[in-house]
C-alpha cells in the first residue's frame, strides 16, 4: 500500500494521447478514471440486463436486487415528484445506478474511485441542473422564472430574489462537493489507517500486536463506507428528484 494516502486519487494515463497544437493541444489520454467509468457502465448494464433476462415468479437473487433497485427509485420519485415526474425515471435511475456502482467499485482494493473526482461529480450535477432548467422553460416558458420569486411581501423580494438565484446556481457546487467530499474523506481514512497497520506490523515486537487496533478500525470504517456509498447515491438521486419537482410544479408544493 502506498504511504501517501492521496496517491490513490491520482489520475494516470493508460493510453497517452495529446491533440496537435492546431487542435488546441489538449490532453485526451485514456486514463484509469476513464477505464473505471467504462467498467462501471458495462457492469451496471450487464447486471440489469442479465438479472431481468429470465423473469420468473420465484426471482433469483440477481433478479430480486434488480427489481428492488427499480422499485426503490420509482417509489422515491412518486413521493418526491408525483406522477408527472415519472417521465424522468430513466434519467434518475441511470444516475442512481451509476453513482452507486461507482461508489462500490471504489471499495475494491487497488481500484479507482470515480466519484472521488470533483470533475466527475460536478459534471453529473451540472447535467442535473441543466435538465431542470430545460424542463422548467419547456413546461412553463418564462413563467419558470417565478421559481426565483417566493411568496413574500414585495419589500422582502428585493433581498429574497437574489438569494434564490444564487442558491439555485450554486446547486451544482453543493451537489457535487457533497458526493466528492464524502468519498474522498472515507477512502483517505482507510488509506491512513492501512498505513498504520503496515508500519506497526513491520516494527516487530509489541508494536506488531498494536497493529490489530487499526486493523479492527479499518473493518469498521469499511462497513461504514459501504453504507455511505449507498446513502450518497440515494442523496444524489433524491436531490435530483426534488430539483425536478421544482421545475415541474414551481412553488405549488412549497
Amino acid at each position: 500500500m502506498a504511504m501517501n494516502p492521496m496517491e490513490q486519487f491520482a489520475i494516470k494515463p493508460i493510453v497517452p494521447l495529446q491533440l496537435p497544437a492546431s487542435w488546441g493541444g489538449y490532453d485526451v489520454s485514456f486514463t484509469n478514471q476513464s477505464l473505471l467509468m467504462v467498467l462501471v457502465a458495462i457492469a451496471a448494464s450487464l447486471f440489469l440486463t442479465l438479472a431481468t433476462s429470465k423473469k420468473s415468479l420465484v426471482p433469483s437473487r440477481a433478479q430480486s436486487m434488480a427489481e428492488m433497485s427499480y422499485e426503490f427509485v420509482i417509489n422515491m420519485m412518486q413521493s418526491s415528484t408525483g406522477e408527472d415526474g415519472l417521465r424522468f425515471f430513466p434519467f434518475v435511475f441511470t444516475i442512481f445506478i451509476f453513482v452507486l456502482f461507482s461508489n462500490f467499485f471504489g471499495m475494491i482494493p487497488g481500484s479507482f474511485t470515480v466519484t472521488s473526482q470533483i470533475a466527475v461529480t460536478f459534471s453529473l450535477a451540472s447535467l442535473v441542473i441543466l435538465t431542470v432548467i430545460v424542463t422548467g422553460f419547456i413546461k412553463h416558458g418564462l413563467g419558470f422564472l417565478k421559481l426565483f420569486v417566493p411568496k413574500a411581501p414585495w419589500y422582502l423580494l428585493i433581498l429574497l430574489v437574489p438569494i434564490e438565484v444564487i442558491s439555485f446556481f450554486t446547486r451544482p457546487i453543493s451537489l457535487s462537493v457533497r458526493l466528492f467530499a464524502n468519498m474522498l474523506a472515507g477512502h483517505t481514512m482507510l488509506a491512513v489507517f492501512g498505513g498504520f497497520v503496515v508500519l506497526l506490523g513491520g516494527a516487530g515486537g509489541v508494536l506488531t500486536l498494536l497493529s490489530l487496533a487499526p486493523m479492527a478500525l479499518i473493518v469498521a470504517i469499511m462497513l461504514l463506507e459501504l453504507l455511505v456509498a449507498f446513502l450518497q447515491a440515494y442523496v444524489f438521486a433524491i436531490l435530483t428528484c426534488i430539483y425536478l419537482n421544482e421545475a415541474l410544479h414551481l412553488h405549488d408544493n412549497h
